[in-house]
């Protein structure tokens, strides 16, 4: 490569202006998620498995592990399967998209204690069941297998309990990351969504024949309670939060625009726009009714700030079925929303220089950030990767900020680097944190905002860190799923 090092271009000359996008006014102050709410949240997760523990030794079953023999044996099964079910519950909470739990973790974070919680809460109910079926098999020397039937078919709720861990060993099966590469993400996602009605089979045999249940009034209402709070967060927050927003916003497609090589832009306009509680960075799970396929939600960033002739815009990549649909929706057509989720907002910018980097299609809530973020003219700067030149989207709206705010853009073009670094083939010998440190001179002081694939992401942040970025001023949002 024969130029200066970072590269820094205006795009103007090489796309003609179709559009132009004003600077915007810094965007008024908002509440901040309180920092205690998120310690709050995690102690109240680990109370929860304290106060299980305790009621399982309150009845015995400290002593009857302490006895060994076969007592031992159930007793570890009992306290496997209530941790269990507490687990389970808690990994409902973890993606029941409370807003305050979503403002204080973000969607990232939430996802993987989803993705950990569920398989602890798996592998204990398989624990669980092998130790309660030797448990009542070794006292009177039945033969595992016909002790196992007996218990499924004669206990009250056990076949609901083994249909609903068939559910759960097919949610989990799917989980595991090669399943996850083979899977399109709605056919993935149709199947996760079995994960409810597996918890809601697996948990009631407990409550009907569980001496953990049954011997106090104090463990019935303590569990009872958080079941009902599971299906209450369920039911308000998944369904009826965003069943109201669609019917009171009435989304509907205005415009489709192309942007680039499989790259479209849609533009939606709503009623009531000034209250709906999204900002900049942030996305929706969107289903349009088009036709067959519609009940399939999709994540799609804002790829512009709202509040803009009330009009929301999003920028889809076409990555899939659901994805190619996009660029076919006629104007009228109505979208159903949920959300907004994601924390990669003004929310976390405290003031100062402030580096993007965004990865392909991750350039859409970055781009819509530049646009609120209330950094002062020449503080920010954008890194944008992409693979090839026409990959490049939105130059006119770049270069307007470029000469309106003074953002520095760079373009960063090229196919992949070696394996785990974030720069692409063909630039100079420097490392990926030498290279942060060129584009951005005192990089520690700067906010990092990062949006692209997971592996590219990664990348990113261990670039951040080892340039001495301090943790809370990476801000990352990766398209992973």
């Amino acid at each position: 490569m024969d130029g200066s090092w970072p590269p820094h271009r205006n795009f103007a000359d090489s796309r003609p202006v179709t559009e132009t996008v004003h600077a915007r006014p810094a965007a008024p102050p908002r509440p901040r998620t309180p920092l205690w709410w998120g310690d709050s949240a995690v102690t109240a997760v680990g109370l929860s498995l304290l106060v299980v523990v305790a009621l399982w030794v309150s009845h015995g079953g400290a002593t009857q592990l302490s006895s060994g023999h076969w007592a031992a044996v159930s007793a570890g099964g009992r306290l496997a399967g209530l941790l269990a079910s507490d687990l389970m519950l808690v990994q409902v909470l973890l993606l029941a998209r409370i807003p305050l739990v979503e403002r204080a973790f973000g969607q990232d974070r939430l996802a993987r204690w989803h993705r950990w919680t569920g398989f602890a809460s798996f592998d204990l109910m398989l624990v669980h069941i092998v130790l309660i079926t030797l448990g009542y098999a070794g006292p009177v020397h039945t033969p595992v297998l016909r002790e196992f039937w007996d218990l499924v078919t004669t206990y009250p709720g056990m076949l609901l309990a083994a249909a609903g861990s068939g559910f759960l060993v097919l949610v989990v099966v799917t989980s595991v990351r090669a399943a996850r590469r083979r899977l399109r993400y709605e056919s993935w996602h149709l199947l996760h969504l079995y994960a409810y009605l597996g918890v809601g089979l697996a948990l009631p045999h407990q409550l009907w024949t569980g001496d953990d249940f049954i011997a106090s009034p104090w463990a019935r209402a303590y569990w009872w309670t958080l079941y009902a709070a599971a299906a209450a967060a369920v039911l308000v927050f998944r369904i009826g939060v965003p069943v109201w927003r669609s019917w009171r916003h009435d989304l509907r497609v205005v415009d489709v625009v192309p942007e680039g090589p499989g790259l479209t832009s849609v533009y939606l306009r709503g009623t009531h726009m000034d209250r709906l509680p999204v900002r900049a960075g942030q996305f929706f799970q969107w289903r349009f009714l088009d036709g067959p396929g519609w009940s399939r939600a999709h994540p799609y960033s804002l790829s512009s700030a709202p509040g803009r002739d009330d009009l929301l815009r999003i920028t889809v990549k076409d990555l899939g079925d659901g994805s190619a649909r996009v660029s076919t929706l006629r104007p009228g057509t109505r979208a159903l929303i949920e959300g907004p989720y994601g924390r990669l907002t003004a929310e976390t910018y405290p003031g100062g220089p402030v580096l993007l980097l965004a990865s392909g299609v991750g350039i859409t809530p970055l781009l819509a950030l530049l646009q609120e973020l209330p950094y002062g003219p020449g503080e920010a700067t954008l890194v944008y990767r992409a693979r090839t030149e026409a990959d490049l989207a939105f130059r006119a709206e770049l270069d307007t900020l470029a000469t309106e705010r003074g953002v520095r853009i760079v373009p960063l073009v090229g196919p992949r680097a070696a394996a785990g670094s974030w720069l692409p083939a063909g630039y100079p010998e420097l490392t990926d944190a030498e290279a942060l440190r060129a584009l951005a001179p005192e990089v520690e002081r700067h906010q990092l905002y990062v949006c692209g694939p997971e592996g590219w992401t990664h990348a990113v942040r261990a670039a951040a860190h080892a340039a001495g970025v301090p943790g809370g001023s990476i801000h990352i949002e990766q398209f992973a799923w």
